[in-house]
């Protein structure tokens, strides 16, 4: 997927909005110009150096379920192809192509539409603790990584800064209203149950994701990214084993390095080992392949 690595994007004469963790985002009249760069994030702190292509596989997967999800509800997406850009962003067509999306730009959501098919990273740690994941009541004695007898929705706030906070269906009842609520509760869930059977049949579990909703026109929307490694848990159903934590699609070899070398988690982080940087790539190329295949 090109392995020059982009860290950062600065368009000269585009208006520029915000740099989050990953994306740099402008406005162009009435769009958002989305660029995925290949920064990587752990444990809420940006990593020095990036994993390279990385924004171009969270791209090119969050447009195949978009495509895959446009029957059961619209997105934000108005184009990815360069060339249909406007005017002022042609001559940046080369660190654009492939890692931007043009986008609506849509009213968020001030909630994150989670939802688990399996019992995992926090949602274990509060079951171990409560036997409840976000308020609601699971089956006793599940193991780490159990598949659960239904998806749960655990939605939770939208932090600028550190951990969003799990919050209960009630709370988002009181802070989106009660018929927001309960349609994007709804949609997560069937985008995720749809979603599963598609990865399923390429060998991938989708243990959690999460997903943001907006308003566009008076219409409920898809926005940001969709079903990738950044924002779900994927697991090969062949190696597949509950009872312990699981090997997954993502940067959890990141995670595991920075964990195995003591690193406090405050600002600044170690700069990656090549050898970590190319495993993460690898994993990330590996999981666009199998899922968009």
């Amino acid at each position: 997927m090109g392995n020059k690595v982009v860290l950062q994007t600065n368009l000269e004469g585009v208006k520029f909005l915000k740099r989050g963790k990953v994306r740099d985002i402008y406005e162009i009249d009435d769009y958002l110009l989305i660029v995925a760069t290949d920064r990587v994030s752990a444990f809420d702190v940006v990593l020095p150096n990036g994993i390279p292509g990385k924004g171009r596989v969270l791209t090119q997967i969050s447009l195949f379920w978009f495509n895959q999800m446009k029957d059961l509800v619209e997105n934000h997406l108005v184009t990815a192809n360069v060339s249909e850009f406007p005017e002022s962003l042609r001559r940046y067509a080369e660190i654009l192509e492939g890692r931007s999306m043009l986008v609506k730009k849509a009213k968020p959501l001030p909630v994150e539409c989670i939802v688990r098919g399996y019992i995992t990273g926090s949602g274990w740690k509060d079951y171990q603790k409560t036997g409840t994941v976000c308020g609601i009541k699971l089956p006793e004695g599940l193991v780490e990584s159990a598949k659960l007898p239904e998806p749960i929705y655990t939605p939770s706030t939208k932090a600028e800064e550190g951990h969003d906070i799990n919050i209960t269906f009630d709370e988002t009842v009181k802070i989106l209203g009660d018929e927001i609520a309960k349609k994007v509760k709804d949609l997560t869930v069937t985008i995720y149950k749809k979603a599963s059977e598609i990865a399923e049949k390429k060998g991938i579990i989708i243990a959690d994701t999460k997903m943001e909703y907006g308003f566009y026109d008076g219409k409920l929307i898809l926005i940001d990214e969709l079903l990738t490694p950044d924002s779900s848990r994927f697991w090969s159903i062949k190696d597949y084993l509950p009872g312990k934590s699981q090997d997954s699609y993502d940067k959890q070899i990141v995670r595991d390095y920075l964990i195995s070398i003591k690193w406090d988690k405050k600002p600044p982080a170690p700069v990656l080992p090549d050898e970590i940087v190319e495993k993460a790539a690898a994993r990330y190329e590996e999981i666009f392949k199998i899922l968009t295949s």
